[in-house]
């Protein structure tokens, strides 16, 4: 369900409206915190549905209602720019294949790791610091290219 909702998301057949497109990112949100469920991470799920599914979602939303998206024209896409986004997908995606093949497999089922905080932050911030780093980037690159797309041409 998460695979298919995610696809959704961005290949979204039913609708062109991209609030239907956040609606499936909120049933991705929820079944990731699902999956969050199964492997006996609760404070995940309910990280994950808390903060994305509530307050993220609503931020989105609200950007994409002030934009208007729907009105806006469909730009022409620029042989320059599709080079470049296709050479910077093919770095992220060496870039994460390197960090995880780097990061340590650990116990899950070791004591004192189910159900409490202190171990999640301790070993998120200790052993997983890089991938926690390169997810904070690509969220700002992110951010970035929402500001960008969503700057009208003046001309």
């Amino acid at each position: 369900m998460t695979l298919v909702c995610g696809g959704l998301v961005v290949a979204n057949p039913f609708s062109r409206n991209p609030v239907t497109s956040a609606m499936f990112l909120v049933l991705t949100i929820v079944s990731l915190a699902a999956l969050f469920v199964l492997l006996h991470a609760f404070f995940l799920a309910a990280v994950q549905v808390l903060i994305y599914a509530g307050a993220v979602m609503v931020l989105f939303l609200f950007v994409v209602m002030l934009l208007d998206v729907q009105e806006e024209e469909r730009r022409r896409l620029r042989r320059f720019s599709l080079v470049s986004g296709g050479v910077l997908a093919l770095a992220l995606a060496a870039l994460l294949a390197s960090v995880l093949g780097a990061v340590p497999v650990t116990d899950l089922n070791g004591p004192g790791l189910e159900g409490t905080t202190a171990p999640l932050g301790r070993m998120l911030f200790t052993d997983y610091l890089l991938p926690f780093e390169i997810l904070s980037l690509v969220l700002l690159v992110a951010m970035v290219g929402v500001v960008l797309l969503s700057k009208r041409d003046l001309s």
